[in-house]
């Protein structure tokens, strides 16, 4: 049964914060990989001050082994505004990168974000460090896309956050969720008696968490093996084989780019302090 971890982090950092902005070495990951059978690994850089230069050493990677790795690319919806698509660009249509990849710790997602990702038919891993309320306008604002909430909401055990995801996980079709770094098994094993196993996709946050540990939380589960099929490959795959290899060049006249930065503090006009 083809295994395919769809959430491992790789290269360098430019920061010295903590592993995430450091170093993400794939020599340990790819060896406990192997050991636990796991054939095929979804890459994205590290945390980067500029993720043009860390997706071009993720490039570098897969391109070494093309038959191993897929590539997503890494953006900044702040730091990176106005050049959003000519990066994802450059990473499609040079790199051969099938995602996009960003996380709240840098920025809430935009408009930008998810107009490129609808031009290039990409699936969007966007970790939302338990602010899930976002998922209900991603969902209703662009059904044409696909969105991966990996850790089932939060990686810190925000069981409100996970709780609540497994609501948008049943009610929108284009809501998708990983499995990496979810420890809370009782509430992932409801996710999946709920949502079910169309909605999750195996992943496991290397190489700073074992593979194969997190493979073994999809091995509880005891699913049906066209259930684990699914869960272990085939719902990722089926997520990218949607990808467009280019787009025209009018495509830039329907990418939404903000005036402005957006404020990064969460903000709602009906609450007052």
């Amino acid at each position: 049964m083809l295994i395919i971890d769809c959430h491992c982090h790789a290269g360098r950092g430019d920061g010295l914060t903590g592993p995430w902005d450091t170093d993400a070495p794939l020599k340990p990951y790819l060896a406990w990989a192997d050991e636990a059978g796991i054939e095929r690994t979804v890459l994205f850089a590290a945390f980067h001050s500029d993720y043009a230069v860390a997706n071009r050493q993720v490039a570098q990677l897969v391109h070494q082994q093309p038959e191993r790795f897929y590539g997503f690319a890494f953006v900044h919806a702040q730091r990176d505004r106005g050049r959003v698509l000519d990066m994802v660009r450059t990473a499609v249509e040079q790199y051969g990168f099938v995602g996009i990849k960003l996380h709240r710790y840098d920025a809430r997602i935009s408009r930008e974000v998810c107009d490129v990702a609808r031009a290039f038919r990409l699936p969007v891993l966007y970790d939302v460090v338990g602010e899930i309320s976002v998922v209900d306008l991603l969902a209703t604002q662009y059904p044409d896309v696909n969105f991966i909430i990996p850790h089932l909401g939060s990686f810190s055990d925000d069981w409100r956050a996970q709780t609540g995801l497994i609501d948008y996980l049943v009610r929108c079709p284009n809501i998708y969720t990983d499995t990496s770094g979810v420890r809370r098994f009782d509430i992932l094993e409801r996710a999946v008696a709920r949502a079910g196993a169309g909605k999750f996709l195996f992943g496991s946050d290397g190489p700073w968490l074992h593979p194969g540990v997190e493979l073994s939380k999809i091995k509880a589960l005891h699913l049906t093996p066209a259930d684990a099929q699914k869960v272990l490959a085939g719902n990722l795959l089926q997520l990218i084989g949607r990808v467009r290899q280019e787009v025209s060049g009018g495509v830039a006249r329907r990418v939404s780019v903000a005036a402005e930065p957006l404020a990064n503090e969460w903000r709602d006009p009906w609450l007052t302090t």
